[in-house]
């Protein structure tokens, strides 16, 4: 309209940054982190945090890191990668927090399709790191610089390595050495410039960078709050890994409220219980297997924490928890929110936001319910269409179709794989992958993964990677990788083989075969021999059918494993 402008008294770049600045105004003195373990450093307060990650950005761009440049970050639920989700961005750097379960050989892999200048690596995990940096080096690729953080908290101490930075002292030394101008924060002159870059599921020979901006963060951060109701000064327990999507954009969420992050290196029931009656917590998340530690502790674990307490509210995601855990959850004092998200969509994008009227349904049809992955949040709009048609499906709970996305916290897209990145949002709509169904309130339900993914412990698993490392074993033939049921991880991977020569393998040794060649969670923890794989006419696995036996077969209970 005439005499409006544009201008920087009315328009500055939206950034999660902004949250540690406010958080450090008028929450100085509250606790900003703390840490668990006998090891562990003293509380760290808002106005500190700040102070930290300013020197922590001016030591990045002492070493060369410049506008843009990914750092990454190879580490456990540790107090230092909470600083560094903040000291990252302020150098104007994309930080790439990896995933810490992953074995030297991915690693290695990710670290060169970033071309991560930094890497900040967990004392813990140094081992696989620096495997990861010598098959880097092989390659012929830059290596990148290394800082240790050796925050070892409950884990044994490991011996000063000379050869890298080590985090305090690069903190202290820029501290002492940088003037204003080097400490200045580097901010985004655009908000759709790059904030994070996450890695999801894919081979080793094609990995999917998620590229995230400040805009997106920034907007996924307030919607996180309001999903997880988070009122002012919460208290977050980190039972979510902080490389999952940047815990789910709330270590910039938390600072927005001015709350305290609780972080575990090491997720126990014990270690749980013991978090929420120390620190107070108000606030956690995770996929089934953190809700399955829960319900399954023991009576000497649960009383760390008195009864009475004020209940916890615990977001979770995958697959929907079982109505037995749902109940026995409420009756320990927690309070679980299940929602839906993918990496691209910044996390959680879907809630199953819960009605008062639903308070006196029976508990089965509460369950049913609960187990929907419910509505989009205020960032982005979904919907369950005809892939071929983008119509959308009726919501009538039957018809099926594939859920969809399109908004202001969906992904920038996939690093260095423009052709990727335009056939999931072909049509203006980012793709998920999932069939799903829309009930007559217009809740959504997912009913099966269009592309055979397990998740396992909260962890995408590729069946197509598993049935790589099966196939490399001399007595397989031929190999099918489904999902079973798991009490403790919602479910893990079920291979069905055929051997070449009958009876010439056991069962064990495939799958030591397999953890020998993947990282642990993605082995098989179940191989059927069959015969015959069923197969359509076209010789296509039929994976429904191996998916139905594999459930028949019953779930894995914890004192299976």
């Amino acid at each position: 309209m005439e005499g409006t402008v544009l201008c920087a008294a009315n328009h500055a770049p939206l950034t999660p940054i902004s949250f540690l600045e406010r958080a450090a105004l008028v929450y100085p003195d509250r606790p900003a982190v703390v840490a668990s373990g006998p090891a562990a450093a003293p509380p760290r307060t808002w106005r500190e945090t700040r102070a930290r990650c300013l020197r922590l950005a001016a030591a990045l761009a002492g070493l060369g890191v410049a506008r843009h440049d990914v750092v990454a970050v190879f580490a456990q639920n540790i107090p230092a990668v909470c600083e560094l989700h903040f000291g990252i961005p302020m150098a104007g750097a994309v930080i790439c927090a990896l995933n810490s379960r992953l074995d030297a050989g991915m690693a290695s892999v990710l670290l060169q399709h970033s071309e991560a200048k930094v890497a900040f690596v967990d004392a813990a995990l140094l081992g696989t790191a620096r495997e990861a940096l010598r098959l880097v080096s092989e390659a012929g690729a830059r290596a990148p610089t290394v800082v240790l953080i050796e925050e070892v908290l409950d884990e044994p101490a490991v011996p000063a390595d000379h050869r890298y930075h080590e985090y305090e002292a690069l903190i202290l030394s820029s501290s002492s050495s940088a003037s204003a101008a080097d400490t200045a924060i580097r901010w985004p002159a655009d908000e759709n410039e790059p904030i994070a870059l996450n890695y999801t599921s894919g081979t080793t020979s094609r990995p999917k960078g998620v590229v995230y901006s400040h805009r997106g963060a920034y907007l996924n951060s307030l919607a996180s709050v309001l999903l997880n109701d988070m009122t002012a000064l919460p208290v977050y327990l980190w039972t979510v890994p902080m490389f999952h999507c940047n815990g789910w954009c709330l270590v910039w969420g938390v600072a927005a409220q001015g709350g305290t992050n609780v972080c575990l290196r090491k997720v126990t029931p014990a270690a749980i219980f013991d978090a929420v009656a120390r620190h107070g917590v108000t606030h956690m998340g995770g996929a089934p297997t953190v809700l399955s530690m829960i319900v399954n502790a023991t009576a000497e674990e649960r009383q760390r924490r008195p009864p009475g307490g004020r209940p916890v509210t615990v977001m979770t995601g995958g697959a929907p928890p079982p109505p037995a855990v749902l109940f026995r959850m409420e009756e320990l004092g927690f309070l679980v929110i299940h929602s839906y998200g993918l990496t691209e969509t910044y996390g959680p994008a879907t809630v199953c936001t819960w009605k008062p009227e639903w308070d006196a349904l029976p508990a089965a049809e509460r369950a049913a319910i609960k187990s929907r992955q419910g509505l989009h949040h205020l960032g982005l709009e979904v919907d369950v269409k005809e892939p071929g048609t983008m119509r959308s499906v009726p919501a009538d709970g039957r018809t099926m179709g594939e859920m969809m996305f399109r908004g202001n916290t969906v992904m920038s897209g996939y690093l260095k794989d423009g052709a990727a990145t335009a056939e999931a949002m072909a049509g203006g709509w980012l793709r998920s992958g999932d069939l799903a169904v829309r009930h007559g309130d217009g809740y959504v339900k997912i009913l099966d993964r269009s592309k055979d993914i397990i998740i396992s412990g909260g962890e995408n698993i590729s069946t197509i990677e598993v049935e790589a490392a099966l196939f490399a074993h001399p007595a397989v033939a031929e190999a099918a990788v489904v999902g079973r049921p798991d009490e403790y991880w919602g479910e893990t991977p079920c291979a069905f083989v055929r051997l070449k020569d009958k009876g010439s393998v056991a069962a064990e040794e495939v799958m030591a075969f397999c953890r020998a060649r993947l990282p642990r969670y993605m082995a098989p923890r179940t191989v059927v021999f069959v015969d015959e794989l069923p197969k359509t006419a076209t010789g296509k696995v039929q994976k429904f059918a191996l998916r139905d036996k594999a459930k028949a077969m019953g779930s894995i209970s914890r004192s299976k494993l």
